[in-house]
């Protein structure tokens, strides 16, 4: 577990932009239930979240079309949320970061961390951005 002070203004970088944090099980089950769209960002303290993740789920917001609902679990502190959050994502392996899209509670779009590790966050916004433009 990450100490409070340093995970703040990482937690803090998805929340100013309107990310709603989740700490349970219940609020992940109840966030991936709403009707519409949800992007799910896996939240984590290594460079590539810093500099590629977290960067690209910002740049993709500035699309026309984008997500009803933006949520965030934090893989080493969250670790319930974070848990249940994978739980959706099978059948893809756990990694962080990772970014998840789903449409009515169905997953429609997965980037894991193979795919954002070592490429820009504009490369990783655009592949966003195609999937709401597709599902959103």
């Amino acid at each position: 577990m990450y100490p409070p002070e340093l995970v703040k203004p990482m937690r803090e970088d998805l929340t100013s932009i309107g990310f709603q944090e989740l700490h349970t099980e219940a609020e992940v089950d109840k966030a991936i239930a709403k009707k519409g769209t949800t992007l799910v960002v896996v939240n984590s303290v290594c460079g590539c979240a810093a500099a590629n993740a977290r960067p690209a789920a910002k740049i993709s917001l500035q699309n026309n079309k984008k997500p009803d609902n933006l949520v965030t679990v934090f893989a080493g502190v969250d670790k319930e949320a974070t848990e249940k959050a994978r739980d959706y994502m099978v059948p893809f392996p756990p990694s962080s970061p990772a970014m998840a899209l789903f449409k009515d509670g169905e997953l429609v779009h997965m980037l894991e961390r193979h795919h954002i590790e070592g490429r820009p966050a504009e490369m990783i916004a655009d592949n966003l951005t195609e999937a709401y433009n597709e599902f959103c």
